[in-house]
């Protein structure tokens, strides 16, 4: 069997199985489904060796002796079990959002949102891969906000199609990264909220070299240059696993921006505040950030 077709039959799997996982997930009561999404976790943690490793020496990375073996290996075992939990929730979207998983969300901060979403300048609410990051705007649009989220697109345009959808059954407006810069603009320039994940090391985007926890790292900042442009608030958040299966949503204040500074400049310091903040939440909830990605693999220019 050719390699291309091996791959077509793979991708086409995993969108069969997604698919199943999604009509099962909705027919069984919100606590069974999360018991079965954990245990899959679970069964994943034990299964994906490479990625254990990984986890294991970024947090070495970041954190050093401060952290036990024990320590790094409870915080990824844990990671894997928050992710098929937030999974199954994000399946239950499209039927039980609304009803179901809005009425556990408590929002800490939301003054902050009010009053940059009041300006008229348009907000971008700045996060990472931590928690729910879907669940954060569906939240937001649930409150009565008019939202759009920046969506890498997927491999599989199947699941890439499964996904939009899913943001579309709770009102969010999709962004593919593809899209012309000038739409996101209008969006913004509307007074309306744009999202955005600024964790990710990609060269499909343009990136710029900023400090996370204390390790420069390639850093998404198109969002930042058109957000600076209009004069839009940068609000870094989160949302959070808590016990008992709920979520608690962190909206921290706008980043203040110096005055004098260069629209590169000021979109640099930006990103540099919003990478900051997002640290602090990471630090308070290890367990929920993607620690198996490869958030240092580009070096900057001139680095051995």
């Amino acid at each position: 069997m050719s390699a291309p077709v091996a791959k077509r039959i793979k991708r086409s799997l995993i969108y069969l199985l997604a698919r199943a996982g999604k009509f099962w997930f909705n027919l069984l009561p919100r606590p069974l489904a999360l018991w079965k999404g954990a245990s899959l976790g679970w069964l994943a943690w034990l299964m994906l060796r490479r990625d254990r490793r990984k986890i294991d020496a970024n947090l070495r990375r970041v954190y050093g002796d401060r952290l036990s073996a024990a320590e790094r290996r409870a915080i990824g075992r844990r990671f894997f079990i928050n992710s098929g939990k937030n999974l199954v929730d994000l399946m239950r979207f499209t039927r039980h959002y609304r009803s179901e998983i809005a009425p556990l969300v408590t929002v800490e901060g939301l003054e902050h949102f009010d009053r940059a979403y009041k300006a008229g300048k348009g907000v971008i609410g700045v996060t990472g891969h931590i928690g729910n990051f879907e669940l954060l705007a569906a939240h937001i649009v649930s409150l009565g906000y008019e939202a759009a989220a920046i969506g890498r697109e997927m491999y599989d345009i199947r699941l890439d199609r499964m996904l939009v959808k899913n943001r579309e059954s709770v009102g969010l407006t999709n962004f593919a990264t593809t899209d012309s810069p000038k739409r996101i603009f209008r969006w913004l320039q509307s007074g309306k909220v744009l999202g955005v994940l600024i964790d990710i090391d990609s060269s499909r985007v343009r990136g710029e070299f900023v400090p996370f926890f204390g390790i420069p790292a390639r850093t998404p900042l198109g969002h930042a240059v058109i957000g600076v442009k209009v004069g839009a608030a940068f609000l870094p958040m989160a949302c959070v696993r808590t016990p008992h299966n709920r979520y608690h949503l962190i909206i921290r204040p706008a980043v203040q921006i110096p005055g004098g500074l260069s629209e590169e400049a000021a979109a640099l310091h930006v990103t540099t505040m919003c990478n900051s903040a997002l640290e602090e939440i990471i630090d308070s909830h290890r367990d929920q950030w993607i620690w198996l990605h490869d958030r240092w693999a580009s070096r900057p220019p001139n680095t051995a």
